[in-house]
């Protein structure tokens, strides 16, 4: 076996969500991905911390990357239009990174209660880097935090819909028409 191998990362990532829609999440270990891969436990070790880390690693820069985003918007734009902005912004490089493997990994996902709950928990760490990213931009940290709120609602609604139907648009147009159905939603329930 090659000691290194430049697809090994993928295909570890392929072999486990294979596995995990198979047998399910809970029932797949680390030695049977690595196995199903061809490759070594330690090569998986090399990429992954752990089999979850299969279908979340990265997620951890996402607060990071929409804060950064949310700073760099334009200071004229309103808080909302700010919030959209850096969704677009991250969701146009998200989307290629995360395409290979969205639909599977969602469902894999949905599956498996223990794999639910690490995605609130990341949603609750995206909604707090954005809220703390709106204060910054002269919120008051009330209406920050229902905006992260609504901005992580959208991002969700986004993506959702983005993954069922990923060669209808891009993951930015998607989280910006989630955000234009919300803007006219509000508009059209005010109006009645």
């Amino acid at each position: 076996m090659a000691r290194w191998d430049a697809q090994a990362e993928e295909r570890l990532r392929t072999a486990a969500i294979e596995l995990f829609l198979e047998l399910g999440y809970e029932n797949v270990t680390v030695a049977q991905i690595a196995d199903r891969a061809g490759l070594t436990r330690r090569t998986f070790s090399r990429y992954f911390t752990d089999k979850r880390d299969v279908l979340f690693a990265g997620s951890e820069r996402l607060p990071g990357l929409l804060a950064g985003a949310l700073s760099r918007a334009d200071p004229e734009l309103t808080p909302f239009e700010a919030l959209l902005t850096a969704m677009a912004d991250v969701g146009a490089v998200l989307g290629a990174h995360v395409a290979s493997h969205a639909v599977q990994r969602r469902d894999v996902i949905a599956r498996s209660p223990e794999l639910q709950e690490r995605g609130r928990t990341k949603f609750a760490d995206v909604a707090d880097a954005l809220a703390t990213g709106l204060v910054q931009r002269g919120c008051q940290v009330a209406n920050a935090t229902l905006l992260a709120d609504v901005g992580v609602a959208i991002f969700r609604t986004g993506f959702r819909r983005w993954v069922d139907n990923p060669d209808r648009d891009d993951l930015a147009v998607c989280l910006r028409q989630a955000g234009a159905e919300l803007v006219d939603a509000i508009a059209t329930c005010s109006d009645g």
